[in-house]
């Protein structure tokens, strides 16, 4: 059936999102904050699902209107073709939330909704009660401005959850934004990678998939996966697909480095479970003592931030010796995403471009120093 789809997304990554979907496949993609809307049928949902980096969830738009009452709402959400998406026996609880709007009560638009999607399935299925034992379908009804947005999510645990983070260090980066970081940086396998402050791993991780072409979630299940109108030989399809698109070729030189022995240890592990454990080289390894014998390459990192008050004086010093490597290594590109106010000041100069990306829900910088371009390779 043809679907209204909607990918949301982190402030700041929306482009992104948009260019993972034009080469899925999706060209007629709408960019607003926080969300990318396009076309597609229920092989959109499972391939958006199994192949987005960026992306937060997918979600199913079952319609959009004006409402500044809660009679409106009720009405207007009630004809809605709720029918055509929910079975008998879906779960549908309904979340929401309220961005300028006359109706700013979010607890009370929820309930409006639910009332009203249950009277819309009545009339439909000719039954007074819903036993809501079946496939989970968890409603949306998002406010900005008067304007309702109905939708319904396909993912179920937000795309961030590609299943190999058994364990993490803490304040760990999200997946989708590791991915970014790694897409912002232009990395393809045959160039030098490495993060300093690797952590449990991820940024190097998210590498890994990207040269290896693994989509993110292959290894994990998603809500729609359950829907009766998805068939699970779709499902097979699509992963089916994935699986041979991987490319078994090592990249060059993937390494991550940290000073914990036990986060390194973390690293390792999620890197076994996400299949690439054999492309990255994790090493217990001060920031001041990194040094490489390559030539050029690309340093992407996500180093402390210093946010807890006593951790400043610590982190001005390992912001300085992020700089002496950047001095031994001056034919590298760096890519840095922090909160640190002082970095360019640090480094002795302003970035090539910067970025405002948000981790969580901390304002961060992406700094990135483009090194020389190395010379072509003779064919």
């Amino acid at each position: 059936m043809s679907l209204e789809l909607i990918a949301s997304a982190t402030f700041g990554l929306e482009s992104l999102v948009a260019d993972e979907l034009r080469k899925l496949g999706y060209e007629d993609t709408k960019v607003e904050n926080g969300k990318i809307s396009f076309s597609g049928d229920e092989l959109a949902i499972c391939r958006t699902n199994l192949w987005l980096r960026t992306a937060a969830r997918v979600r199913v738009k079952v319609g959009e209107f004006t409402a500044e009452t809660f009679d409106e709402l009720f009405e207007k959400t009630k004809a809605l073709p709720w029918s055509r998406f929910i079975p008998k026996n879906a779960e549908f609880p309904v979340e929401g939330r309220s961005v300028q709007s006359t109706l700013f009560s979010v607890s009370d638009c929820q309930a409006i909704v639910k009332k009203a999607v249950v009277e819309s399935l009545k009339q439909e299925y000719r039954l007074e009660w819903f036993p809501e034992d079946g496939p989970l379908m968890k409603i949306e009804v998002a406010l900005l401005k008067d304007v309702a947005t109905l939708t319904i999510d396909t993912t179920g645990p937000g795309l961030h959850q590609r299943g190999y983070r058994a364990l993490a260090t803490g304040a760990p980066l999200q997946e989708t934004l590791a991915a970014a970081l790694v897409t912002l940086a232009r990395y393809y396998p045959d160039i030098p990678f490495m993060d300093p402050f690797c952590g449990s791993g991820t940024i190097p991780i998210e590498a890994a998939l990207t040269a290896h072409n693994i989509a993110p979630g292959l290894r994990r299940s998603f809500a729609s996966e359950k829907w009766p109108w998805i068939s699970p030989e779709l499902w097979q399809r699509v992963r089916e697909e994935a699986q041979d698109l991987i490319k078994p070729e090592k990249p060059d030189y993937l390494i991550g480095t940290d000073i914990d022995e036990r986060a390194l240890k973390i690293a390792r592990h999620n890197a076994e479970l996400a299949g690439v454990a054999d492309s990255i080289h994790f090493q217990r390894l001060e920031v001041k003592d990194v040094t490489t014998s390559k030539k050029y390459g690309k340093l992407v990192t996500n180093p402390p931030y210093g946010e807890r008050l006593g951790e400043k004086s610590e982190v001005h010093q390992l912001y300085r010796e992020l700089a002496e490597v950047k001095k031994r290594l001056d034919t590298w590109s760096f890519y840095i995403l922090t909160s640190y106010p002082h970095l360019e000041k640090v480094f002795g100069g302003r970035a090539t471009k910067r970025r405002k990306l948000y981790n969580g829900n901390l304002e961060t910088q992406y700094y990135q120093y483009y090194g020389p371009r190395p010379p072509r390779r003779q064919s």
